[in-house]
């Protein structure tokens, strides 16, 4: 069934795929969490109720099946992220996945040693690198943006590697402003210095199709709840970094590539579901962006036309993911969401662990801002809504 369709029956169609987005909730919560498509609750169900759940590395059947269900869903993850090898693992979230994969990069890290980040960032890709180093008497020093347009300059990345910096983690979009860096410029700098990169793309896979392979990254991480699968992350290692970092893990478990870093047993039903997701958004990803974009210009358009609203964050909608970030004067973020949660919309205030953007655009103090994303099952006329409903706040 297409994920592209017209209004009416067939826009029905479209979020019957989607079964917890139906109802009278217009739900601009996606950029915290999506709701999960059918193929990804459908894969998910089949694989506890079809007697293949079992562990891996046994002669019996059931265990068989759930190695060759590790196996097809690193292939997909694999596709999914454009990479050049399949050097993927598995884990619960971004957050826990970049704890480990920090605390193992540490081991080879010494005093003087620089991470640079940037205060674009999710703070699970800043406080992650901050922990490791401060362990090893390393630095992180962040890169600064620019407060009036959201954007992040490349050269105040390249100001602040030297030749000690081991690695600089950079965000692929930022989760409350929207913005997309320039990765590529970013990266080839970082090289350049002899600085290892580490992309965090959890906002930017439901938006853009990745291209590790053309990036060049040497790690990339993206969770699977925020492209319609269930509670589960991923991330890609460079092949001849995986086998040189020596995990924290117990002696019987992998010592081969990234699978040394999944520790304990795997969450096989959440695999099952991140890879039927994967699969869908191979297949229908671009369309997805395609309607994103035709749906989230009338709703940036329409909140900079209210009077009191200012949009926080890149103007140029090329610049940006279908997330916005706004403030109502004279009223409180946390008063705002609860308003629209009155009327059944859906959006988030506060900082969204965001804590250096909000910092940074002055926020921090005063209740941070009221966000708002476009997703696949959000419509022109939930859109409406929220611009209705905002007007009306703005004129109170």
């Amino acid at each position: 069934m297409s994920i592209d369709a017209p209004p009416d029956d067939a826009e029905d169609a479209v979020l019957a795929q989607f079964p917890g987005a139906r109802g009278e909730w217009a739900r601009f919560d996606g950029p915290a969490g999506t709701q999960m498509h059918t193929t990804a609750i459908d894969a998910m169900r089949a694989w506890s109720a079809g007697g293949d759940n079992a562990n891996g590395g046994g002669y019996f059947a059931a265990s068989i099946a759930t190695d060759a269900l590790m196996a097809a869903t690193r292939a997909t993850a694999t596709q999914f992220l454009g990479a050049p090898s399949d050097s993927v693992w598995f884990g619960p979230n971004m957050t826990t996945m970049t704890f480990a994969f920090t605390r193992a990069l540490a081991r080879e890290w010494k005093a003087g040693d620089r991470i640079v980040g940037t205060r674009l960032d999710h703070d699970a890709n800043v406080s992650t690198w901050r922990a490791a180093a401060d362990d090893r008497g390393a630095e992180l020093v962040l890169a600064d943006f620019d407060a009036d347009t959201g954007l992040l300059d490349p050269a105040t990345v390249g100001a602040l590697l030297n030749e000690r910096t081991r690695w600089v983690a950079v965000t692929g979009a930022s989760n409350l402003l929207g913005t997309m860096p320039d990765l590529p410029a970013i990266i080839e700098l970082a090289h350049a210095a002899g600085a290892r990169v580490f992309v965090d793309a959890v906002h930017l896979a439901p938006h853009q199709r990745l291209d590790v392979a053309a990036l060049g990254c040497d790690a990339l991480v993206t969770s699977s709840y925020k492209w319609y699968g269930p509670h589960a992350a991923l991330m890609w290692v460079e092949p001849e970094l995986a086998a040189r970092i020596a995990a924290y893990k117990v002696r019987p478990s992998s010592n081969e590539g990234v699978r040394k870093f999944e520790t304990g047993t795997a969450s096989y039903e959440a695999i099952a579901g991140l890879g039927a997701a994967a699969e869908m958004m191979i297949a229908h990803g671009a369309e997805i962006a395609a309607y994103e974009r035709a749906c989230f210009a009338p709703l940036l358009e329409g909140l900079r036309a209210i009077d009191g609203v200012r949009i926080l964050g890149p103007t140029d909608i090329d610049a940006r993911t279908p997330t916005v970030s706004f403030l109502i004067d004279g009223h409180h973020p946390d008063e705002v969401a609860r308003a629209l949660a009155g009327e059944h919309i859906a959006v988030w205030s506060g900082d969204s662990y965001a804590t250096e953007v909000a910092a940074r655009l002055g926020v921090a103090d005063t209740g941070g801002v009221i966000r708002a994303g476009i997703v696949r099952y959000v419509n022109s006329d939930d859109v409406g809504r929220l611009l209705d409903a905002v007007a009306r706040i703005a004129e109170a």
